[in-house]
């Protein structure tokens, strides 16, 4: 930290008839220093001017506003200080990195802009004229905006993955109970009826058949040596059926099963089951798919937010930030 800006950390910017280190007892205070951050201060003027442009819809780089809505901003000072910390953080990100970028392509971007609003770019610069803004300025603001938007892409937006299973997950979970009818199940089963010995009989020879299967026997062979289905298939099979086509003990029972897993007895109207699951499929909803890349998005935002504030976080505990208040 350069030595003559520590000097100043607790005072305010002074306006001085001349050059020398003492101020006169007639200098007139023109400014507030509210924070350091590094070699970058953040004045009262700052904080106002920003208000503004927030309020008149200005000049304002959206890179931040991602993360704390423009109308909380404009309300709490202390957001708002907060916010423009963060600027100067990814700024200083910025020179550290020598990602600063030329006047030829802060040129290139305007010219694309100006193609984009059907303009011409002298059109462009009486625009931004009659709102106050020249030509010098908008430069600027362009020159820092694609500096940071460079450094995010980098530093942040590549690093965030967003899987098919992540969309899906977010789905179910947004669909609730009914979610696990995006699933398909092919099946088989070792039946016991109550036809001997009554339901108790049945339940009775499941467990001693479900003891065989924890020892390690093989499901087919148990299948087809105790199996007690009149419509028995080889191995067992019972089907492939959809969850919603299942009875609710049968949803239950294969809820968290996966493939290869058996489950423990079932009840239903036939008896008692032993169900092996063959294969576990997600199949295709055709509500997932029409919500698929909004859903990409509502993930992405959250995502990027929260990596974001991660990353600023970081960058604060490195950096040198001194807060006067205001």
């Amino acid at each position: 930290m350069n030595k003559n800006l520590q000097r100043l950390l607790p005072v305010c910017l002074l306006a001085f008839g001349g050059l020398g280190f003492t101020a006169p007892a007639f200098a007139r205070v023109v400014d507030k220093i509210v924070a350091i951050v590094n070699d970058q201060l953040v004045t009262l003027t700052d904080t106002e001017k920003f208000r503004k442009r927030l309020s008149s819809q200005g000049l304002v780089d959206d890179a931040l506003l991602r993360l704390t809505e423009p109308e909380i901003l404009k309300k709490d000072r202390n957001a708002l200080l907060t916010h423009l910390i963060d600027e100067k953080l990814i700024d200083s990100e910025v020179k550290r990195k020598g990602m600063e970028v030329t006047i030829e392509r802060v040129e290139q971007e305007i010219r694309t802009i100006a193609k984009g609003n059907n303009i011409s770019r002298n059109q462009l610069k009486d625009a931004l004229s009659a709102k106050g803004v020249t030509i010098s300025q908008y430069q600027d603001f362009i020159k820092t905006s694609l500096e940071r938007q460079s450094l995010i892409e980098r530093e942040v937006t590549s690093k965030i993955r967003i899987s098919d299973e992540d969309i899906t997950s977010y789905y179910l979970s947004t669909k609730g109970p009914t979610g696990a009818q995006t699933f398909e199940y092919n099946l088989a089963h070792i039946l016991f009826t109550p036809k001997t010995g009554g339901p108790e009989g049945a339940l009775v020879r499941a467990r001693a058949v479900e003891e065989k299967l924890k020892a390690g026997e093989s499901f087919e062979k148990v299948a087809e040596q105790f199996s007690e289905d009149p419509n028995f298939s080889k191995g067992g099979q019972f089907g492939v059926l959809r969850a919603d086509e299942m009875s609710k003990e049968f949803q239950d029972a294969l809820a968290k099963a996966q493939t290869g897993d058996v489950t423990e007895p079932v009840k239903s109207p036939q008896g008692y089951h032993i169900i092996k699951v063959i294969k576990r499929t997600l199949i295709a909803d055709p509500m997932l798919d029409e919500q698929r890349e909004s859903i990409r998005g509502v993930i992405y935002a959250r995502e990027f937010k929260k990596q974001f504030r991660v990353w600023l976080n970081q960058r604060r505990d490195e950096a040198f930030i001194r807060i006067n208040g205001y």
